[in-house]
C-alpha cells in the first residue's frame, strides 16, 4: 500500500496542521508505512489561489506521478477530482461555522465547497468526538465514514525540562482569531497584577482589536504578541510559562492545551467545543467570563509549587493519550479499512 499525503501546509510557515502533516508522515514512515508527503515549494500555501491550484490540480497530478494507490488530504481541503480512492481529516468545520470576517470567496470554498467534497471521501478521520458532530451536522456527512484520531503531541514537548520564570507570564499559543479569544485573558489581567501575557503564532487584523482592548484596560504593557515564533522558541516558552491559557471558543482540537498537558505545563482552558475533550474538568472555566479566568489565574500563581505537581503528575497519561505512534497506527488503520471497502 502506498499512500500519498497532501503535505502542502508543511511548506514554510508551518502552523498547526502543517505541524500535524510533518509529524504524521514521521510517524507513519517510522511504523513501516509507505507513505510519501507531496508538496510544492513553487505554491504558496497562504495565498489562497496558489492554496486552490495546488489543491484541485497540482496535488492530483502529484499523487498520479507517486503512483499512489490512496490519496490523504490532511488538510481540511480535497481536489473535486482525484484518480484515487481518498481519505481526509477534517480537523474542523469552523469554516461553516465562525469565519464570519473572512472573505466571501475563503468561506465558500474552505466551507461549503469542501463540505460538498468530504461527501465523497472514502473515509474521514477527525480531531474529536466534538468534530465529529458538527462535521455530520453541518455537513451532512455520513457518521458510518468518520473515524476519531486524536493527534499527537510532538516528543519534544514530552522530553520538556520545566524551568518557570521568576518573573512569571502566561502563555497563549495559536493563531491570534476573533474564535481564539484572546482578549478574555486581556481582560483577565487586570485582576492579575504580577503577571504579564505572551501570545505567540500568526496574526490576522484581530490583533489590533486585543491591543486596543488591553490599552483600554491598562495592561498595554504587560501584554506582548510575538507573532510565528520557531520551535526552539516556542519550547523555550513552554519551559518557563507559570501557565499556558486557551480561551479559545471554538476548537476541533486545541493542540496547544495538548502540548501544555503533555509539556506539564498548569493549563486553563475554555469550556468549549473539543477543549472539554482534552483539558481536566478542573482546568475549565466559563468562556468569556473574564472575572473567572483572573480569579482562576491569581489562585494558580498562589498555589504554583503545588500546581506544578498536579501538572508533572499529569503528563505521563498525557504522554500515552497523544502519542504519535498510537495515532499513526490509528490513521494506518483507516488506510486498510478505506482501501478495502472499494
Amino acid at each position: 500500500m502506498i499512500v500519498g499525503i497532501d503535505a502542502q501546509l508543511g511548506v514554510g510557515t508551518a502552523t498547526g496542521i502543517g505541524e500535524y502533516v510533518r509529524e504524521l508522515v514521521t510517524a507513519l514512515q517510522a511504523c513501516g508505512e509507505d507513505v510519501r508527503p507531496l508538496s510544492s515549494r513553487r505554491l504558496d500555501p497562504w495565498r489562497f489561489d496558489r492554496r486552490v491550484l495546488w489543491d484541485q490540480a497540482a496535488l492530483p497530478l502529484a499523487a498520479r506521478r507517486a503512483r499512489v494507490d490512496l490519496l490523504h488530504c490532511a488538510s481540511g481541503t480535497m481536489p473535486a477530482l482525484a484518480s484515487v480512492p481518498v481519505v481526509a481529516t477534517v480537523h474542523d468545520v469552523v469554516w461553516l461555522r465562525e469565519q464570519r470576517h473572512a472573505k466571501v470567496y475563503a468561506r465558500w470554498y474552505f466551507g461549503s465547497f469542501s463540505a460538498a467534497r468530504y461527501r465523497h471521501a472514502r473515509l474521514i478521520m477527525v480531531d474529536s468526538e466534538f468534530s465529529r458532530r458538527e462535521l455530520t451536522e453541518l455537513a451532512r456527512v455520513d457518521p458510518g465514514r468518520v473515524r476519531i484520531v486524536y493527534p499527537g503531541v510532538s516528543e519534544a514537548f514530552s522530553r520538556l525540562e520545566r524551568k518557570p520564570d521568576g518573573d512569571a507570564f502566561a502563555l497563549v499559543a495559536g493563531t491570534v482569531e476573533l474564535r481564539k479569544n484572546f482578549e478574555v485573558a486581556i481582560r483577565a489581567l487586570r485582576g492579575v497584577p504580577n503577571l504579564r501575557l505572551v501570545s505567540v503564532g500568526p496574526p490576522t487584523p484581530y490583533v489590533e482589536r486585543c491591543r486596543d482592548i488591553a490599552r483600554a484596560c491598562g495592561v498595554e504593557e504587560r501584554v506582548e504578541i510575538r507573532g510565528y515564533v520557531e520551535r526552539a522558541a516556542l519550547l523555550d516558552l513552554y519551559a518557563r510559562a507559570a501557565m499556558v491559557l486557551m480561551p479559545s471558543r471554538y476548537e476541533g482540537f486545541g493542540l496547544g492545551a495538548a502540548q501544555a498537558l503533555v509539556a506539564g505545563v498548569p493549563l486553563l482552558a475554555a469550556r468549549s467545543s473539543s477543549l472539554v475533550e482534552v483539558a481536566p474538568a478542573q482546568a475549565l472555566l466559563p468562556v468569556d467570563d473574564a472575572d473567572a479566568w483572573g480569579q482562576a489565574m491569581r489562585e494558580l500563581l498562589e498555589a504554583r509549587d503545588e500546581r506544578e505537581r498536579e501538572s508533572t503528575h499529569l503528563r505521563p497519561a498525557a504522554r500515552e493519550r497523544f502519542s504519535w505512534a498510537s495515532a499513526a497506527a490509528r490513521v494506518a488503520a483507516c488506510y486498510r479499512e478505506a482501501l478495502v471497502n472499494r
